[in-house]
C-alpha cells in the first residue's frame, strides 16, 4: 500500500498559500512517491439587492472585486503548483472550482474522500485553514497532513523520525494504520503514550502498538511521558521540542455538542500550534 493519490488544498482567500508552502508540499509528494492534485476554490459571493447598501458602499461592486481577487489568487497558486509539480514529476492535475466562503471547508472534505491523503498548509494566522483542516479530518474519512505554511523546508518523511501518539483509542489506531505507508520509510518510529492524561493511558500500553509496527519491519522505540500537572498541549510541545521528530501521527478526537464540534485538547492544540508536520485521522 502506498500514498499514490494525494490532494493538496491551496488557500486563495483572504490570502493565498505562500509559494514556499506549495514547493514544500510538492517536495513532500515526491518523497512519498505519490502523485499530487491541487484544489483551489474561487470565492463566490451572492449579493441580494439592497438599494441602501448599493448607494452607501457599492455592495455589488465590492463583492465582484473580492471574487476577482480570489480568482487571481487561484490562478497564481495553481500556476505555481503546476510548474513545480511537473518539474518534480508528481503532477496529476489541478482543480479550480467555485464555492461560497461558508462552504469552502466541506467542499474540500468531499474532494478528499476519494484520495489517499489530503495535505492542508496552515498559516500562523490560521485564516480559514483551521476550519478546513478540522472539517476534512472529521468529514472525509481520510487522513490529513497539516503543514505550517511559514516553514518552507520540505518535511523529511523518508529516513527521518516519526512519533506515533498512542492512547489505545480507535482514532489512534486509525491514524497509525493510515500512516503505515509513511512509517515504513522512516528511519525510526517512537510510540508515545502520555500518562496521567487519560485513565486508559497506562504504563505498558504502547507495547502492542510497537509490536504491530515491528511486524511491518519498522524500527520502533517506546516513550512514556508524565504530564506532571501540565496540559496535554504543553506536554506534547515539551516532548516534541526534546525529540525533534520529522512527523507526528495522532488520532483526532472530537464530538458534537449543540451541533458544534468540540475538539479534544491535543487535537485543538495541534491544529493551532503544531510546529512539525502532523498526520491526523479520525
Amino acid at each position: 500500500m502506498s500514498l499514490q493519490d494525494i490532494l493538496l488544498h491551496l488557500d486563495t482567500y483572504p490570502e493565498p498559500t505562500p509559494d514556499a508552502a506549495i514547493d514544500a508540499a510538492v517536495g513532500l509528494a515526491a518523497r512519498l512517491g505519490g502523485q499530487l492534485t491541487a484544489l483551489a476554490l474561487r470565492l463566490s459571493i451572492p449579493v441580494r439587492s439592497n438599494i441602501l447598501a448599493e448607494r452607501l458602499i457599492g455592495l455589488t461592486d465590492l463583492a465582484r472585486e473580492e471574487e476577482a481577487r480570489s480568482l487571481a489568487a487561484c490562478n497564481h497558486v495553481l500556476e505555481r503548483f503546476k510548474r513545480r509539480a511537473e518539474d518534480t514529476g508528481v503532477f496529476r492535475g489541478t482543480l479550480l472550482e467555485t464555492a461560497g466562503l461558508p462552504d469552502f471547508a466541506l467542499h474540500v472534505a468531499r474532494k478528499a474522500r476519494a484520495r489517499d491523503l489530503c495535505i492542508v498548509p496552515i498559516s500562523a494566522a490560521l485564516d480559514g485553514q483551521k476550519e478546513v483542516a478540522e472539517t476534512v479530518i472529521f468529514n472525509s474519512g481520510r487522513p490529513v497532513l497539516l503543514m505550517r505554511s511559514e516553514i518552507p523546508a520540505v518535511p523529511k518523511l523518508t529516513d527521518g523520525v516519526a512519533v506515533v501518539a498512542w492512547d489505545g483509542g480507535v482514532p489512534a489506531a486509525r491514524a497509525m494504520a493510515d500512516a503505515l505507508p509513511i512509517l515504513r520509510g522512516m528511519r525510526r518510529v517512537r510510540v508515545l503514550t502520555i500518562l496521567n492524561e487519560k485513565a486508559s493511558a497506562v504504563g505498558g500500553l504502547a507495547q502492542d502498538a510497537a509490536r504491530h509496527l515491528q511486524t511491518h519491519g519498522i524500527e520502533t522505540a517506546i516513550d512514556y511521558v508524565e504530564t506532571d500537572g501540565h496540559g496535554i498541549g504543553e506536554t506534547l510541545d515539551g516532548y516534541l521540542g526534546e525529540t525533534r521528530p520529522d512527523l507526528l501521527v495522532m488520532g483526532a478526537y472530537g464530538h458534537s455538542r449543540l451541533r458544534e464540534m468540540v475538539l479534544g485538547g491535543a487535537t485543538e492544540h495541534m491544529l493551532r500550534h503544531a510546529q512539525v508536520p502532523v498526520l491526523l485521522s479520525h
